[in-house]
């Protein structure tokens, strides 16, 4: 039905070193559907904002049937997602010159996140082709939760609304983002299909927990658990440093035997207001042996450190999805989690990890301590963790989608003929 497809992602690039403050999960969506699509036969241009004068024009280092080209919209630099607003239509106008200048017409268009929502509707107008969308993270939401992001700009919202109505099909993570855009933005139900993100089972499957705390320099004899994400208010890193505090208070003999490696951010980035926050916590409560801050890690390192920690903790305010959960459980690491969006789902509570309340270091603390003095239930908890995860290949994900554009190309052909 189809040979190629537009896949946008404006504001972040697939090729960008993972935990930074915009690149995350949908980094590693983007890049590794892409590859799938590829595998498939299906030729993939990825547009994203050049933000670089070093980028290649057209980087093709993701494989063949892969192609992220670096399109200028605005200044040649790093700018936040409200910054790059202005110059969507520079963005979209430069797609299509691409497009034009190569020869080569798209018979879908995939956007990733509201800035590529905008540019994907523009480039329906024009190619008179279908658009799928991924909102990944939901203005709405993170607005109403807060945690640094309430002063959110109008115009996120705003365009969010107009994507839902623009789109021919919305892609939601799971029931729960599904839920957000019925109630939030008043999408039709008939055009959500949920379709969560993936992980490839070649880099993410069970190794050694012994062999991997050795080849990382982690003390065997200690529990270890491990944070993985960008470094913001958001993801509530400090209620990690809080619950190893209350541990510190409450079984001050236990504090020996654990150890925490924070990984995302730059440990050096004086001007990181969030990262500097968590440090002087650290050091206020006398925890600088206990926890460390690695710095971001590439996507390609993380496998080995999921499998050496006892647990992965993942204590954000709101997570769509939550990709690095995903990925732990493949490892046969358990997770302890928020119940929140997409992690209310992932993680199942007692079976492939534990829940906790947004912002309760004292359920954590509680759940640290359980896993710390009965490995048997890490165990537990892992080996279940890996079959769950066996629902969540990329090659399933892939099917459904292929399935969702087909018949989203049929009905846009449909609806041609009957004109």
């Amino acid at each position: 039905m189809f040979d190629r497809i537009a896949l946008l992602s404006v504001h972040t690039s697939p090729l960008a070193s993972l935990g930074g403050k915009k690149t995350g999960g949908m980094n590693v969506y983007v890049r590794e559907i892409a590859r799938e699509f590829a595998a498939r036969g299906v030729s993939v241009d990825i547009f994203t904002r050049r933000i670089d004068s070093d980028q290649p024009y057209v980087d093709e280092s993701l494989g063949a049937g892969v192609r992220v080209i670096h399109v200028k919209a605005g200044p040649v630099a790093p700018l936040n997602p409200d910054e790059i607003y202005p110059y969507l239509s520079q963005f979209a106008a430069s797609v299509i010159a691409y497009a034009t200048k190569n020869n080569i017409a798209y018979p879908i268009i995939y956007s990733h996140y509201w800035l590529s929502g905008w540019v994907a509707n523009k480039l329906r107008e024009v190619w008179g082709v279908p658009f799928v969308q991924m909102f990944h993270t939901l203005g709405e939401m993170k607005k109403r939760i807060g945690a640094g992001e309430a002063n959110l700009p109008d115009v996120r919202i705003a365009t969010e609304t107009q994507i839902v109505q623009w789109a021919d099909r919305l892609i939601a993570a799971t029931q729960a983002e599904q839920a957000q855009l019925l109630w939030l933005y008043r999408a039709d139900r008939r055009k959500i299909d949920i379709i969560p993100p993936g992980v490839d089972p070649d880099r993410f499957s069970p190794l050694s927990l012994a062999d991997a705390r050795q080849s990382l320099g982690f003390d065997a004899g200690k529990s270890l658990f491990l944070f993985v994400g960008r470094i913001e208010p958001l993801k509530a890193v400090d209620t990690i440093v809080q619950a190893i505090d209350l541990i510190q208070r409450g079984c001050p003999s236990m504090l020996p035997s654990l150890q925490v490696a924070i990984i995302g951010g730059n440990p050096d980035d004086s001007a990181d207001q969030e990262l500097a926050h968590l440090k002087s916590s650290v050091d206020r409560y006398g925890l600088t042996d206990t926890i460390q801050f690695l710095g971001a890690k590439s996507h390609q390192q993380l496998p080995v450190y999921y499998a050496a920690a006892t647990a992965v903790i993942v204590p954000s305010d709101y997570e769509s999805f939550g990709m690095v959960a995903l990925e732990a459980m493949a490892m046969g690491t358990p997770v302890i989690a928020s119940e929140v969006g997409g992690l209310a789902f992932l993680v199942r509570d007692g079976e492939t990890g534990f829940h906790i309340p947004v912002r309760d270091p004292r359920s954590l603390a509680k759940h640290m301590i359980t896993l710390c003095a009965k490995p048997t239930i890490r165990d537990m908890l892992g080996n279940n963790a890996v079959v769950v995860a066996q629902q969540y290949l990329w090659s399933r994900i892939a099917d459904r989608l292929f399935e969702t554009f087909t018949a989203v190309i049929r009905a846009r052909r449909s609806n041609r003929r009957k004109r």
